[in-house]
């Protein structure tokens, strides 16, 4: 778009622009920040999915109860992954008999749609499949693997895989045995450099043991056995996840006491003692977590400031009617528009390590994205208000010294403006994208 810009006008944005704020500015201490995302079935249902979100892995918070409910059948069992597409992608166990494991999306994380049930073969309706777990490997390639028995819940289960023959996740290859030998059961997969390694429940013993490949079809050397973690026996569902240090953290369903714990690990060959996941434990059932880190070392100065659009140099970002937009503004405007484009940049809601828009002309309102849009609320003290209030700062898209802020409970989303409206969108690779998600930061219009 093109519009005219009268000489005093110019000269006003000269002004301004001199007076965008030192590098020396106080600052809140920046990312990247972690954000872990936590799918579970709970022991008050295995037909309801619930999603909770932290910023350490260890406090988790309740995003939304029910978030997903299947046409028919179970949501046991959930994981969860981010494809390349930007969206939220579920596997879950569809029942406790079939031949069938169940997929779903979603571009919030609370909000889910069903895609499609597959069929996995091995014997239909009279053997069992269970707890599909996710697993990116180096070669970009996606594969699901999953537990089955040829004979119903009591017979002998053991892992395989399917691998994903499209980049939609809709079409997937035959099932390939991972070579474990049988009667194991929730196979949870990392791989660490050349080495693939396996937790699973060994069906026998109850106990969680370690395998170690150098493919993921095998062959596998047991690693751990029996009690090698200390952690004793009647566990299930492992599922780990990377810390920001390096270390690994196992988290693991004592299905026998009705608990959860976690035990952390720098090596993957001995883990600590377990500890009781506090908060979920007694709750939450066989769940997995998903780490992103969002942001990175860009530091926003704190105090009242105002975004200046980086590619519509004469517009500011502002609330108007409960909504943000860029609109064009000036410091000899009306106050009460040079208020609304006036933010108190404060440490994020719901990381420190990140930051959050307060309205200095309503204090306790926030900038928050809603349905991708952004607006402006007050604050309820919810978990998913402040995740949904969180951005996280990054070197601007567009350079020339202007800033970027990526969502922190939705990592990959960036706030941008389209049509002069404020949204969430995923990062392109196009130029308008970069100037759209690109501001720099003023003194304070009001």
């Amino acid at each position: 778009m093109c519009r005219t810009r009268s000489s005093v006008l110019a000269l006003l944005l000269a002004v301004i622009a001199a007076a965008v704020l030192a590098p020396s500015a106080p600052a809140y201490a920046a990312g990247p920040a972690p954000h872990y995302l936590m799918t579970a079935f709970t022991n008050a249902s295995e037909s309801n999915m619930y999603v909770y979100d932290s910023a350490n892995a260890t406090g988790y918070n309740l995003i939304r109860g029910n978030a997903y409910t299947p046409p028919s059948g179970l949501i046991r069992d959930p994981s969860v992954m981010r494809h390349t597409d930007g969206y939220y992608y579920l596997v879950y166990t569809t029942n406790w008999t079939g031949a069938a494991i169940g997929f779903a999306r979603s571009a919030d994380t609370v909000t889910w749609t069903f895609l499609r049930n597959v069929s996995v073969g091995l014997n239909g309706a009279t053997g069992s499949t269970w707890a599909p777990e996710w697993f990116k490997d180096s070669d970009g390639s996606v594969h699901v693997i999953y537990s089955a028995s040829t004979t119903g819940t009591a017979g002998q289960f053991r892992p395989y895989r399917i691998t994903a023959a499209n980049s939609a996740l809709s079409s997937w290859s035959a099932p390939v045995a991972l070579g474990i030998p049988a009667n194991y059961i929730d196979s949870f997969v990392v791989k660490v450099g050349s080495t693939y390694h396996n937790f699973l429940k060994n069906e026998t013993t109850k106990y969680i043991e370690h395998a170690t490949a150098s493919s993921l079809t095998g062959p596998w050397t047991f690693a751990g056995t029996g009690n090698w973690a200390g952690w004793g026996s009647g566990l299930e569902g492992p599922a780990l996840t990377r810390l920001p240090d390096g270390r690994w953290r196992i988290y693991f369903d004592n299905y026998t006491g009705g608990r959860y714990y976690y035990a952390d690990s720098s090596n993957l060959s001995s883990f600590g003692a377990k500890v009781e996941l506090t908060g979920l434990s007694g709750t939450a059932r066989h769940f997995t977590v998903l780490r992103e880190d969002v942001g990175d070392t860009t530091a926003l100065p704190a105090g009242n400031r105002s975004l200046r659009s980086a590619n519509f140099p004469d517009r500011y970002v502002r609330h108007r009617g409960g909504l943000a937009y860029i609109d064009p503004v000036s410091a000899a405007g009306p106050l009460a528009d040079r208020q609304s484009a006036t933010f108190t940049v404060v440490a994020g809601l719901a990381h420190s390590g990140c930051y959050s828009l307060q309205s200095v002309n309503q204090p306790g309102y926030y900038l928050r994205h809603y349905n991708l849009r952004l607006a402006l609320q007050s604050d309820d003290g919810s978990a998913i208000f402040k995740g949904d209030a969180t951005y996280c700062g990054r070197a601007g898209l567009a350079g020339g010294g202007t800033v970027s802020l990526e969502s922190y409970n939705l990592p990959g989303r960036y706030l941008r403006h389209y049509n002069y409206e404020l949204r969430l969108d995923l990062k392109a690779s196009d130029s308008v994208f970069a100037s759209d998600a690109s501001f720099t930061l003023t003194t304070a219009l009001a």
